[in-house]
Order: C-alpha cells, then sequence, then structure tokens
C-alpha cells in the first residue's frame, strides 16, 4: 500500500493553471471587432458626409459644371457620376447587368474582408488598419450603387506624372485618352487604396519574418536539424 499522500499524488497535481471555471478566453476579441468597426464606420460617415457636401455645393442633381479649385492646375473639386468600376470598367453596360455586378462583387468583397479580419494576429497592425478602411471604402461605394445613379465622385487630380503614364500606355494599347488627369474619385476610393496598401506591407512584412526567422537557427538548432 502507497503511502504517498494526495498532495503528492501526480493525479492530485493540476495539469495547467486552468481556473475551476474552465480555460481561459482571450480578451482581444471584442476590442480588435471594436476598433474594426469604428474605423470602418467612420471611414462611410467621411465617405457620405463628402458626397452629400458635393452634391449640394457643386451641382447636385442638375449636374452644373460648378467647380471648386483647391490648388491651381493640380487639384479641384467637380461633380461626376461614375456608373461603371474603377476607371469607368463597365461604364456603357446596361442596367440589368452592369448593377447587379457590381452589388454582387461588393458583397463577396465585404464578406470576404469580414472572415479576414476573424484570423489577423495581435502582430498584423497593417492589417487590422487596412481591412476595415477597405470595408468602409467598399461600403460607401455600395451605398451610392444602391441610392444613386451613379457613384458619386468629385476630387480631380491632375499632374505631368499623370500625362507621361497615359502617353506611355497610349503607345502600348491604341485608342488609350491622353490627358493629365487623374480619373475623379472620392473618399471611399482613397480609403480603398490606403487600406490595400497596408495589406501589401503586411504581406511584405510577413515574407521578410518569415526569411528572418530561417535564417536566425541557433547553433544547437542546426545540428539538431542536421543529425536529424
Amino acid at each position: 500500500m502507497s503511502n504517498v499522500t494526495d498532495e503528492q499524488s501526480p493525479e492530485a497535481q493540476p495539469n495547467s493553471p486552468e481556473s475551476p471555471e474552465g480555460p481561459s478566453q482571450p480578451t482581444l476579441e471584442r476590442p480588435r471587432f471594436l476598433m474594426f468597426a469604428l474605423i470602418a464606420a467612420v471611414t462611410v460617415v467621411a465617405d457620405v458626409s463628402s458626397k452629400a457636401w458635393a452634391e449640394t455645393t457643386l451641382g447636385g442633381s442638375a449636374r452644373s459644371a460648378n467647380s471648386i479649385v483647391v490648388y491651381k492646375n493640380t487639384l479641384n473639386f467637380v461633380l461626376a457620376y461614375n456608373q461603371g468600376g474603377a476607371w469607368g470598367l463597365f461604364h456603357g453596360a446596361a442596367d440589368a447587368f452592369r448593377k447587379p455586378f457590381f452589388l454582387i462583387v461588393s458583397v463577396l468583397a465585404i464578406a470576404f474582408i469580414v472572415s479576414l479580419y476573424r484570423k489577423v494576429h495581435a502582430g498584423q497592425w497593417a492589417l487590422k488598419l487596412g481591412l476595415p478602411l477597405v470595408l468602409g471604402g467598399a461600403l460607401g461605394n455600395l451605398t451610392d450603387r444602391v441610392t444613386r445613379i451613379g457613384v458619386v465622385d468629385f476630387i480631380d487630380y491632375r499632374a505631368d506624372w499623370v500625362l507621361a503614364m497615359n502617353q506611355l500606355i497610349a503607345k502600348l494599347s491604341q485608342g488609350w485618352t491622353i490627358t493629365d488627369h487623374w480619373p475623379t474619385f472620392n473618399v471611399a476610393d482613397i480609403a480603398i487604396c490606403i487600406g490595400v496598401g497596408l495589406m501589401a506591407l503586411d504581406v511584405l512584412f510577413a515574407k521578410r519574418k518569415s526569411a528572418h526567422s530561417g535564417e536566425s537557427l541557433t547553433p544547437s538548432a542546426a545540428h539538431h536539424r542536421s543529425v536529424s
């Protein structure tokens, strides 16, 4: 018969520091999704309110030629309606095809962004900022597709480098319009571009981290790999 007491018995020792209520749950989920929702909401509000201002100030439904010069020969505010996608994609397509297509694409993009954010780790700060920006921009433009005849654009930018780029493209693509104007855009487009850029940074950082971890093996780890 063993004289080992219950305090000395291995079976009596806890296997983990879990509380009687069960394993501790991570506490970062709620703040993470709160930040996600907050950034997306601020983006949508900024986009919708700026478009309402543009319609009211720059001509509204009359589509007048009113404009505001922000920086001479570089930046203007001019009202425009884009019934297509980026760079006027499907601009001339029939409504029966164009509207359902962009609605489906927008809904799928939103679902993908939300599902991807659920897998974000604590250290992926670029992805945590980029995804809600893209979501807010997508929701802002989706609102226009549902409630207006097209997406409201009002930021008109022009520069010599845009002209040079279009001249180069025109050499490769017959019929390409040569202009020094960047396609008119809005706040949602800015948020999407910044968000995509942050997502690209996250991919770059992930590759660098992976390469660095592969090169920083300790001598004992390297020896273990060589003999295993």
